[in-house]
């Protein structure tokens, strides 16, 4: 396997600063080129602050400190990547740019030394289609701060020799990264795996289910999420976000599970990007979020008498136990009496087909959320048809919060807003393994770690119950006739053969 001593990187941005700073720390000398000659002397000034910093905090020593400064040398030219072992490109997301640096690089370095590329976007092989020796052009994608996110994709392009993959996948833990093997696919395994959370909370914003911070309320208290999707959002950029979504949508000519939304195309052409700009989908006061006040429930004016539909028996048994505890008077028949509260618990439909279906009184209806691994301890969601008349849907909300736990209200949605987006992540993490873009393990290693989900996709899935997941998008898929909901084979067969998502397939001689 090629040995790997010396490493070029290309580009002295964010990225490529990061880079020459985990390889600089694991002992390996670095040159760093860029165009800009100016701005690799303040990198590596940078370079120098940042591991002061650390020795300050005692997170490295002083001798380290030093050795690793030592490490990096500026090159003036790429002529001075002559030796290089190895070279790392983080330039410009063009994809000719890209092509004439890796060919310019060919005339330059040894014949065994390996080009990769950082990019988040563009096809592996496509910029290795420039190159005499396409074989020895590999995808690194690091994500950004890098020395703090530890996951590194490895992508194979349809020429590249798996030798050259497996030493950048070793020299990976040799930095301190836990490195993904991947094929060259639209967004490799994170940005793919990250469509759901995204473009599923726009669509909800979208239809005017619920405002953005309620969204992300909701996937943060009762999901367990760090971040709802407009909090991330501001977080990365809305202008990097929505490229990438649009990307994505593109390269796989227009697959309905990744359009993106006009609210993101609007936000971006008025140069409304997050906290970059001071401001996107929430305000910001020298950094700080600035949430909306969320008013309490309303006051609960005596006991109310509550009928629970049993067409969802789980929905039911949950819903049950929450509203005994709330002290609720419940009607335990097969049909509401006419002065009931009554409660529905859908998994992916909406209120308006659960009453159409069960034949209920559409002004006293209300739906509840009561998805199987949902916390109700902190955050409960209720889901009101257009029908729910103001009388009943203040008794719901009143009753629900009556014990202090906030409550979302939220207009007729089929899934609800939580249900909604975790069936699509897990789906779409299904999907990438049904195409064999990466295993299983990887796929959920890459997704825990580069996006900061509670659990992988797919062990999400496996958790929340396969089922009851298949179940959801069924039922949304129903009821909007909109294919982007359509269950993946690998979801929809493991649940038919009692799988774990987690499982792979059995290999075909």
């Amino acid at each position: 396997m090629k040995k790997i001593e010396i490493v070029g990187v290309a580009g002295a941005g964010a990225m490529g600063r990061g880079i020459v700073q985990i390889a600089a720390q694991a002992g390996l000398t670095v040159r760093l080129f860029d165009l800009q000659p100016q701005a690799v002397a303040a990198a590596r000034d940078n370079l120098s602050s940042t591991w002061t910093t650390l020795a300050a905090k005692g997170k490295i020593t002083e001798d380290q400190a030093q050795a690793a400064l030592a490490n990096v040398q500026p090159a003036a030219s790429l002529s001075d990547f002559a030796d290089c072992d190895l070279v790392i490109e983080a330039i410009i997301e063009r994809l000719d740019v890209k092509q004439k640096f890796f060919k310019e690089l060919e005339a330059v370095v040894a014949g065994d030394c390996l080009l990769a590329s950082n990019t988040s976007s563009l096809s592996i092989t496509a910029i290795a289609a420039a190159c005499t020796h396409p074989e020895r052009v590999v995808g690194y994608h690091f994500f950004n701060p890098v020395p703090l996110m530890k996951v590194v994709e490895v992508i194979d392009g349809l020429k590249s020799d798996p030798a050259a993959g497996d030493a950048l996948m070793d020299l990976s833990v040799r930095m301190g990264h836990t490195a993904v093997r991947c094929k060259d696919m639209p967004g490799f395994i994170v940005n793919h795996a990250g469509r759901g959370m995204g473009t599923e909370g726009f669509r909800i914003a979208q239809e005017g289910v619920a405002s953005f911070a309620t969204i992300d309320s909701i996937m943060r208290e009762q999901a367990g999420f760090k971040m709802g999707p407009f909090e991330l959002m501001d977080l990365t950029g809305l202008d990097v976000s929505h490229a990438v979504m649009e990307s994505i949508y593109r390269q796989f000519f227009d697959e309905p599970r990744f359009k993106p939304s006009p609210l993101g195309t609007v936000r971006v052409a008025g140069g409304i990007y997050g906290r970059k700009t001071q401001g996107g989908f929430y305000a910001y006061s020298e950094g700080q979020k600035q949430s909306p006040i969320e008013p309490p429930a309303p006051a609960l004016q005596g006991v109310p008498k509550v009928w629970i539909s049993h067409a969802h028996e789980q929905g039911h048994a949950l819903a049950v136990s929450l509203l005994r505890g709330l002290g609720a008077t419940l009607q335990m028949g097969s049909k509401p009496d006419a002065d009931c509260l009554l409660i529905v618990t859908p998994y992916g439909q909406d209120v308006s087909t659960a009453v159409a279906e069960q034949g209920l009184d559409p002004q006293r209806t209300v739906g509840l959320d009561t998805f199987n691994g949902f916390d109700t301890t902190r955050r409960r969601t209720l889901m009101v048809s257009p029908a729910t008349s103001e009388k009943w849907r203040t008794m719901a909300h009143a009753l629900l919060g009556s014990d202090n736990v906030r409550v979302s209200v939220i207009q007729d949605s089929a899934g609800f807003v939580a249900q909604r987006i975790l069936a699509m992540i897990v789906n779409i993490a299904c999907d990438i393994a049904q195409q064999d873009i990466a295993t299983p393990e990887d796929i959920d290693l890459a997704v825990s770690l580069g996006l900061g989900y509670p659990k992988g996709p797919l062990a999400l899935g496996d958790a929340l119950g396969a089922a009851k997941v298949l179940e959801v998008l069924r039922n949304i898929y129903r009821v909007t006739g909109d294919p982007r909901y359509r269950p993946s084979l690998w979801l929809q067969r493991r649940v038919q053969l009692g799988m774990s998502l987690l499982q792979p397939s059995a290999t075909v001689a």
